[in-house]
């Protein structure tokens, strides 16, 4: 069965009031537009435009051949302004801090819960503006001290140097990001944001540049102090990153597909008026130093790119527009989104839909492998 799917972009305060607009062609709202959800997950599931009135959560236990839910939700996000920083967890630490919260009584729907499931949320964002800027990891720690280092001797500065002296990279990074967001003053921080808004080093022109951004969105947040100590990753379009648990990250400004495993479990460190509960985010965060997790595709003989990190909850096809069309092997249920261009999508039993930008369809796994023509097209699927 192939079959169209719509949804209402979300309005989260920092969504942006044009891109989403500009990808399908209409005249902007004037409303923030954040994200446009293509998948089951209750929190805005697609509706199915079959005649039916249903939404995708109430279609899919009614078709053969489809699961009762799906491992992944799809989603075009657009940054007008930054998201929070934050951590995902593992599938087992989801499973007990889900637990330990229905134990203690605490509403799903509460400020301070922090598992809304029991599943984890590994997640890729392809960029589809020219750049996509995002933070996620931890950098490299002699890199970092150098940037403490050229932000001159205000008590703060010291203070969060102190906490970056420790031989081992991890337990200095986990104490710097402890003290920023449980322990530091107002002032202190301030005089850190203020000295990195300043820094006159080449080497951080761009740090210097984010932070001041960031001041400008959350005066006073610790959270800056903690973008201080991640990599600033600047995504070209068809470049991609993947957060796997533990991974501290944050989206800066852009226009990009994600795909996620289909949770709704966030731990928030920085940037938001939101709960924070530093104590459970300081146990999930991997303080490991590293490159900044870029996810490489790999293509097959006709050309069709799959951003696949290895999880059995999702991959992502690429297919970018061509003269010839493009062959796309389905791994199960699969959702298909245009991005550019007029895309027209066939399936094995002749069925066919078009998709313009922003617009999307449903292919159960009898319609594989999934004819591409025309436009580009991303067709997200469970995953090896």
């Amino acid at each position: 069965m192939l079959v169209a799917l719509s949804n209402t972009p979300r309005d989260y305060a920092w969504g942006s009031p044009t891109l989403l607009a500009e990808l399908e062609g209409r005249v902007p709202t004037g409303a923030p537009e954040a994200e446009v959800w293509f998948g089951d997950h209750p929190g805005s599931p697609a509706q199915v435009l079959d005649g039916s009135g249903r939404t995708l959560d109430e279609w899919l236990p009614t078709t053969p051949g489809a699961p009762d839910r799906l491992p992944y939700l799809l989603k075009l996000l657009a940054a007008g302004s930054p998201l929070s920083i934050q951590v995902h967890p593992s599938k087992d630490q989801a499973v007990e801090g889900f637990a330990r919260e229905e134990a203690a009584g605490v509403a799903r729907d509460a400020g301070s819960r922090n598992y809304k499931d029991d599943n984890h949320k590994p997640e890729v964002i392809v960029a589809l503006s020219d750049t996509f800027t995002a933070l996620a990891g931890l950098r490299d720690l002699d890199q970092t001290r150098r940037l403490v280092d050229a932000l001159g001797d205000d008590e703060g500065v010291r203070e969060l140097r102190q906490r970056l002296a420790d031989v081992d990279p991890a337990s200095a990074l986990r104490a710097a990001i402890g003290w920023a967001l449980g322990e530091a003053s107002t002032p202190q921080i301030e005089q850190i944001v203020e000295a990195a808004a300043s820094v006159t080093s080449a080497e951080f022109a761009a740090e210097a540049a984010l932070v001041r951004h960031l001041r400008a969105e959350y005066p006073g947040d610790p959270g800056i102090v903690v973008a201080l100590l991640m990599n600033l990753v600047e995504l070209r379009r068809g470049e991609a990153i993947f957060v796997p648990a533990g991974v501290l990250h944050a989206y800066v400004a852009g226009l990009g597909v994600e795909i996620m495993a289909a949770s709704d479990n966030v731990l928030r460190g920085g940037l938001t008026p939101k709960h924070i509960d530093v104590a459970e985010l300081l146990g999930l965060v991997d303080f490991r130093p590293a490159a900044p997790p870029r996810l490489e595709p790999r293509a097959d003989d006709s050309g069709v790119e799959l951003f696949a990190p290895g999880i059995a909850d999702f991959a992502l096809a690429h297919v970018a527009p061509s003269a010839a069309p493009a062959r796309v092997a389905l791994r199960g249920v699969s959702i298909a989104v245009g991005v550019s261009g007029e895309a027209t999508v066939t399936g094995a039993s002749g069925t066919s839909v078009a998709l313009a930008p922003g617009q999307a369809a449903l292919a159960t796994a009898d319609e594989g492998p999934l004819v591409v023509s025309g436009g580009e097209v991303f067709v997200a699927m469970p995953g090896e």
